[in-house]
Parts: C-alpha cells; sequence; structure tokens
C-alpha cells in the first residue's frame, strides 16, 4: 500500500511538472520579465487564520518561498528580490523579532549545505541592506552564503534584510554630496578649482551638480535591473517603504492571497497581465534590440559592491 502511495505521488509530481513546463513554455512566445519582486505580506494572518503558532506562519512561508524561486528559475527569470526584513521590523514584539533572526538562519545554513547544488543551477544569492541591524550570527551566515555563491550568474537571489528605501535615497544622496566635495577638494588643492563658494554647488552646472546618475549609481540596488513586476500579497497595495526609487515603471501586482497561499497560477496570472501592458511591450522590444545588437548589455557593476558584496548604509 506504502509502495503504491509512492509511486501515485511520484506519478502527479512528474505529471504537474509537465504541464508546469508547456505553460512555462507558451509563456515564452511572449516577453519573460527579467525582475520580480516580492513582498511577503500575510504570514501572520495566516498563522492566525488556520490557528497555528505566529511562527509558524513565517515557517510556512519560507516554503512557499522556495516553490516561488523554483518557478521563477524554470520560467527563466533572471532576478528575484524579496522583502525578507525590513528596518522597521525591528519594532515589531523582541519575541517575533529573534523568531525571524533564527529562521533566516536557520535557512540560510541550510542553503549552504547545498553549495554544490546551487553552483550547478548558477543560483547566487546576494543580501541587500543595512546587515547590522541583522543578529550577529545571522549576519555572519548571510555572509558565508554571498561568498560561496559570488561566481554564480544563472539566477541572482536579492534577500533585502534590514532594507529601509528611504534610508537607502538618503545614503545616495549623501554619497553623491560627497563625491562632488572630494572632486572640489582635489581641485582646489591642485590649483585648478575655484574659490571655497564652489563647495555650494549649483545643482544647474553639470559638472558639480548632483545627477541623475549619481544618484542611481550610489543605490544599493544600483547593480541590478529595476523590478518588471512587484507582488505584494494579502490584496495590500502599500509598497511599505521597499523599491520606491526603482519601481516608478514597475507593474504592481496585489493577490488577494496571503503569502504562505501564493500558488504557481497567480505567478501565470501575473505575467499574463505584465505581457499586456503597451508601454512594457515597448520596452522588452527595445531591450530586446539593444542586446541584439550587442551594445548596453546590463552587467552587475562590482564597483558598487565592497570587498565581500555587502551593501552598507
Amino acid at each position: 500500500m506504502q509502495t503504491y502511495k509512492m509511486k501515485l505521488t511520484e506519478f502527479f509530481g512528474n505529471l504537474f511538472s509537465f504541464i508546469r513546463k508547456l505553460i512555462f513554455s507558451l509563456l515564452s512566445v511572449g516577453p519573460i520579465p527579467t525582475h520580480i519582486s516580492f513582498i511577503m505580506d500575510g504570514n501572520r494572518r495566516y498563522a492566525r487564520k488556520h490557528r497555528l503558532s505566529e511562527g509558524a506562519g513565517h515557517r510556512v512561508g519560507f516554503f512557499a518561498l522556495m516553490s516561488m524561486l523554483k518557478y521563477c528559475y524554470e520560467l527563466k527569470v533572471k532576478y528575484v528580490s524579496v522583502f525578507a526584513f525590513g528596518a522597521e521590523n525591528l519594532n515589531r514584539s523582541p519575541k517575533e523579532v529573534k523568531y525571524l533572526m533564527a529562521l533566516m538562519e536557520e535557512k540560510i545554513e541550510e542553503i549552504l549545505k547545498e553549495e554544490s547544488l546551487m553552483s550547478k543551477l548558477g543560483i547566487r544569492i546576494q543580501f541587500i541592506g543595512n546587515l547590522k541591524l541583522l543578529k550577529d550570527t545571522t549576519r555572519a551566515a548571510a555572509e558565508r552564503a554571498m561568498a560561496a555563491t559570488a561566481k554564480n550568474k544563472n539566477f541572482v537571489v536579492l534577500v533585502c534584510a534590514g532594507y529601509s528605501s528611504v534610508s537607502e535615497i538618503m545614503n545616495a544622496v549623501q554619497k553623491s554630496y560627497e563625491d562632488k566635495r572630494l572632486k572640489l577638494q582635489k581641485l582646489d588643492s591642485s590649483g585648478t578649482g575655484t574659490d571655497q563658494s564652489r563647495v555650494d554647488f549649483d545643482e544647474s552646472d553639470p559638472e558639480f551638480g548632483i545627477s541623475l546618475s549619481d544618484l542611481e549609481r550610489h543605490m544599493h540596488m544600483a547593480a541590478y535591473p529595476e523590478p518588471d513586476i512587484l507582488v505584494r500579497t494579502s490584496g495590500a497595495t502599500r509598497l511599505s517603504n521597499f523599491l520606491l526609487w526603482q519601481s516608478s515603471q514597475t507593474y504592481l501586482y496585489s493577490p488577494a492571497a496571503l503569502w504562505p497561499e501564493i500558488s504557481l497560477w497567480h505567478l501565470i496570472w501575473m505575467v499574463l497581465h505584465f505581457q499586456r501592458v503597451p508601454h512594457i511591450l515597448e520596452k522588452k522590444k527595445k531591450q530586446a534590440t539593444i542586446n541584439h545588437n550587442g551594445s548596453h548589455i546590463l552587467e552587475e557593476k562590482s564597483a558598487t559592491l565592497n570587498h565581500n558584496g555587502l551593501h552598507h548604509y
């Protein structure tokens, strides 16, 4: 009886995999998003709904994330970013924060045990945000995961932990200002600069003013493309301080499902809607033309990262 159940499970598993691949091949006729971003909202409500402990909702949510990453990989989405732990989450109850840190550390350690498989599949893990806000052992695990997968290029998972979009923007402004001030100081010391009043920048001056490209170069997400789709589960439509700068042209999708309830069908539905947005189609056509000509292809700019791949505020 047990053998029969195992064979039946294997049969339906293989059937589901076949149907999934068939659907993905049909979706691939249209433009496939390069970057999908997830705000994983509803773990605590899921736990209350099913009368589980609060932490159990986050644990079920992790399994939902693993499934979604698998589907995105199969669909050949290049980048997936997830809002794993916002800076504001530190204001939650100490018990929940402690549990979240422990769960994150536990799952990172599990990923590290599969390092050879990650390398074989070309999966890279990159943490974005102020990792100083994380527990020391959790931060150390994150650093090991980044180091172990740094050379992988096929599929990049951006884990936003200790992340705040407002802080990211403020940091970019500060860094841009410091760069311009340093440039002026070098000119002054060489005798080719101007008087001290030039330190108070004129934003209309193309040489000394802070430009849009200056700001974007200092964004913690500068090395990666802007998200094509941003998903927030539980029906909420707030961005909650996540990728505010990067989402001006992003298709927003807000299914009513709580995060642990997200499924393959939600992914299919969001991609179908994405493919029907006119300006997105035009953008993808231009990108395809540029890539075909072999120029302006997006590269991960290592200059924006420090020696161990961490972004700091």
